[in-house]
């Protein structure tokens, strides 16, 4: 039988519950109850009964089981980062769920925990991460279980069917685009401006959609695109420049071709975000979670800026219609603060 292979970052946080689901139908019993937020937002699955093969078929739990989901679009992601859990932090994603593992405990809702994520997770993070929720929310270490990246593709290659059953539809999947290219910009532009290079400028007038129309039509929020604009505006003439220096004649072909795979991604998946703000934020939390190239921290900023020149310049984004009177707005325009 042909080995499943699947790629769980490519999925979104809805596809991946769905995983979830179907896999506890198989190793609990298929009176598992899908997830559901709670009034507190969280978002729990839930069996309750005697397990049909977990956690083995001789020795299985009985009693109300907790089944939580969590997520990452990055592919290199881990259960020892920061983010995922410190035990001097509650900001993190095992932080932030205690007080509602403690809630449900204290309730008599919860005997035991089980925690599914695509993350990696070594011998010695699920030790750790085990005690410490024993040890917070009074709840016996054989009473938890974690899953992490590895055992997730055991399970189903031994549960092919729960594959299937969960219907995953490539249309239902989140706004996924490249970073490998967009990673050798920025290297390059952080190099330029660490040289301190310049170039003359062309400033022939750039025709382009009015940028307050252009924010109407897009849905971006006036608080956010005042804030980007304040911020990043400053780097446009700096990106600009290395655009038009000679030697970025290849940096000036990938950007044109970045610019177009995200054109064309936005436009497929923009009805999935209810404001261009949020739009940008969720790439900008995927293209930090994928190149570890972008995510460093003097690079962060230049990826940011080069979306909001990528904006600014009408490379990405809705425009409007008429071409003919966006130009004779586009000359005329005067932007305010």
């Amino acid at each position: 039988m042909e080995r499943i292979n699947l790629n769980y970052a490519n999925l979104g946080p809805d596809q991946f519950e769905r995983l979830i689901v179907s896999l506890c139908m198989k190793i609990l019993g298929v009176g598992v109850q899908g997830f559901a937020k709670g009034p507190d937002g969280g978002c729990d699955a839930k069996f309750i009964g005697t397990a049909q093969h977990y956690p083995s078929d001789k020795n299985r739990w009985s009693g109300t089981m907790i089944i939580q989901a969590k997520h990452t679009n990055g592919f290199y992601s881990s259960c020892s980062d920061k983010k995922f859990y410190s035990e001097k932090s509650s900001h993190t994603v095992i932080g932030e769920e205690i007080p509602r593992i403690k809630k449900l405990r204290a309730a008599k809702q919860l005997d035991y925990y089980m925690l599914f994520t695509n993350r990696r997770l070594s011998a010695t993070a699920n030790t750790k991460i085990t005690e410490y929720i024993s040890k917070q929310c009074e709840i016996p270490v054989e009473s938890i279980s974690l899953c992490g990246l590895e055992k997730l593709d055991m399970y189903f290659n031994h549960f092919p069917e729960a594959v299937h059953h969960a219907g995953l539809d490539p249309v239902d999947s989140p706004l996924i685009v490249r970073t490998q290219e967009l990673a050798e910009i920025i290297e390059a532009l952080a190099q330029f401006k660490e040289k301190g290079c310049q170039v003359l400028r062309d400033h022939s007038p750039v025709i382009r959609v009015p940028y307050k129309e252009k924010n109407e039509i897009n849905q971006l929020s006036q608080e956010y695109e005042k804030e980007w604009r304040r911020i990043y505006l400053k780097e446009e003439v700096f990106i600009r420049n290395f655009l038009a220096a000679p030697e970025n004649t290849r940096f000036v072909e990938i950007y044109t071709s970045t610019t177009e795979h995200f054109r064309f991604k936005i436009i497929a998946k923009r009805k999935d975000h209810q404001s261009f703000d949020a739009l940008v934020e969720y790439l900008m939390d995927l293209l930090f979670n994928r190149a570890s190239v972008l995510a460093q921290s003097g690079h962060q900023s230049l990826t940011r800026a080069l979306l909001f020149y990528m904006y600014w310049n009408c490379d990405i984004g809705k425009k409007v219609d008429n071409t003919e009177e966006a130009e004779d707005a586009a000359s005329n325009e005067t932007l305010t603060s």
